[in-house]
């Protein structure tokens, strides 16, 4: 029941989010922190009495009774539909980095929300809930509602508390995620049917879908509507679109949940349904879908170049970050899959950081254009200081975890292809030049006489503690991310064996 307590406790709090305005206006927020460091509080506590972590053993994907956790309700027994939840290390570590990055986003709203913050709250914390309940979901049609359950509430954050143009960006941002997830559940029947007239048994399980017999053809089909529905949420070149103008007119809370948590809802589906049910087809597909990794790779770097907007630059940089996990994803091998987990985790706390940067920066100057800043570390130096360590740390500074993880899909990559290794190693060389442009244009130079008659107010004890938080988990990753490792080689290994 631990599982399901953890979304139940996001649920109930985004209707005491919601209530709690009628009795203070400034109340919603402390609930939801409330709230999501409570559900933080109690899995820790779970987690604490369990045996050593990092001395797992590999989970069996076809044996529940293996996993961490697993629990399972009858539901729709007549079409095989049940409430079954299951834990392993790379769910375990995406619930983790959940709930801190919740905390984090209630945080960057403390001051950037100022109507309707109740419901504003509310829709955060039944984001959060929907997004663990896809990161612990294993029957298939429990998986997809939990999918479309997230997409609604970060809907109206962005479509009511965006920028200038929110109503055009929340649009796009539903239209491409819900016509994707339409075609993943498309391919979650016909997966069930293949699976019902060769069993003779209807299951939406996870467990007994898996080694399901089917035809060659079928199974590239039913592999590519999973394949499309996980990439538009990563997303990968050229399903990307929808991106930049979502994260560039969400409010800052929204861009941190679409950054940090959101984006690896997609690369989780693909590690976890994507490959093990599908495992022919999708390594017949592996070298198309490495191509693609790479191409998101450079493009997304270079378009990140070409931007003047604070948040649209660090919106492009998210899609060639992302290229990388779907190049470790389809290497599949052990050393890019530890890589790409490591850069789900590390790419969380590098962006989301970013993101709350812009935000902060937007809140005090009203623009995001970096040709009207300038010389921002003399009046705002904690916050440049901050800015310097986040923009270093996502262009793959080594000591911090971004370096770890890149390098590791890329040791993993050269195995299977040198060739898509030096492509998608140009992204580390023009990630280094658009970050460094980012912190020259916005925080080095000759400062805007216009802003520097504004007063302007650094980084408060608030925003340096949720600073600090993603600084000391970025520095952890990279000095010493063995732990992380661990939790994740027993998964990845199981699943290696089972594709074989």
């Amino acid at each position: 029941m631990v599982m399901v307590n953890l979304i139940l406790i996001l649920l109930v709090g985004g209707v005491l989010a919601l209530l709690s305005e009628r009795v203070n206006e400034n109340m919603p927020r402390r609930v939801a922190l409330a709230v999501v460091l409570f559900d933080l509080i109690y899995f820790l506590n779970f987690l604490s009495g369990m045996p050593d972590l990092t001395q797992l053993q590999a989970p069996l994907p076809n044996d529940p009774s293996t996993w961490l956790m697993h629990f399972k309700a009858d539901w729709i027994p007549a079409f095989g539909i049940s409430i079954e939840f299951a834990l392993d290390g790379i769910s375990m570590l995406m619930v983790l980095l959940t709930l801190v990055l919740g905390a984090v986003a209630v945080s960057a709203s403390w001051t950037d929300v100022i109507v309707r913050r109740g419901f504003f709250e509310a829709n955060l914390l039944w984001t959060l809930a929907g997004v663990l309940g896809v990161f612990m979901a294993l029957d298939l049609f429990l998986f997809f509602l939990f999918w479309e359950v997230m997409l609604i509430p970060m809907y109206f954050m962005i479509a009511i508390w965006g920028h200038e143009n929110r109503g055009y960006a929340a649009m796009k941002f539903f239209i491409f995620t819900q016509a994707s997830g339409l075609l993943m559940l498309v391919s979650i029947l016909a997966l069930v049917a293949v699976n019902q007239s060769a069993t003779g048994q209807w299951s939406f399980s996870y467990f007994d879908l898996l080694n399901t017999p089917m035809a060659e053809a079928a199974a590239h089909w039913l592999m590519l509507g999973f394949f499309i529905a996980f990439v538009v949420k990563l997303p990968v070149f050229p399903f990307h679109t929808w991106l930049p103008d979502a994260h560039t007119q969400a409010p800052t809370a929204g861009s941190v949940i679409l950054a940090g948590i959101l984006l690896k809802t997609g690369a989780y589906g693909l590690i976890r349904f994507a490959v093990p049910l599908f495992p022919q087809a999708a390594m017949d597909f592996s070298y198309v879908a490495m191509v693609l990794g790479a191409v998101g790779v450079v493009y997304g770097a270079v378009l990140a170049f070409a931007q003047t907007d604070f948040k649209r630059l660090i919106a492009y940089s998210s899609v060639s970050h992302m290229g990388f996990v779907l190049l470790g994803v389809y290497a599949w091998n052990e050393l890019a899959l530890q890589g790409a987990v490591m850069q789900m985790v590390a790419h969380g706390f590098s962006t989301a950081a970013l993101f709350m940067i812009a935000g902060s920066l937007q809140e005090r100057l009203h623009t995001r254009d970096m040709r009207e800043m300038g010389g921002l570390w003399q009046q705002m130096p904690r916050m440049g200081a901050v800015a310097m360590f986040f923009v270093v740390a996502s262009l793959g500074l080594p000591g911090l975890g971004n370096f770890v993880a890149e390098f590791l899909v890329l040791l993993g990559l050269f195995q299977v292809d040198p060739w898509l290794t030096a492509v998608a190693a140009l992204g580390l060389i023009t990630g280094a030049a658009y970050s460094l442009i980012l912190m020259q244009r916005a925080f080095q130079g000759e400062p805007n006489p216009t802003l520097a008659d504004q007063g302007l107010i650094d980084f408060g004890p608030r925003e340096m503690l949720t600073m600090a938080v993603m600084m000391l988990a970025l520095i952890g990753l990279g000095i010493f991310p063995q732990p992380v490792l661990d939790i994740a080689q027993p998964v990845l290994q199981s699943l290696l064996e089972v594709t074989r």
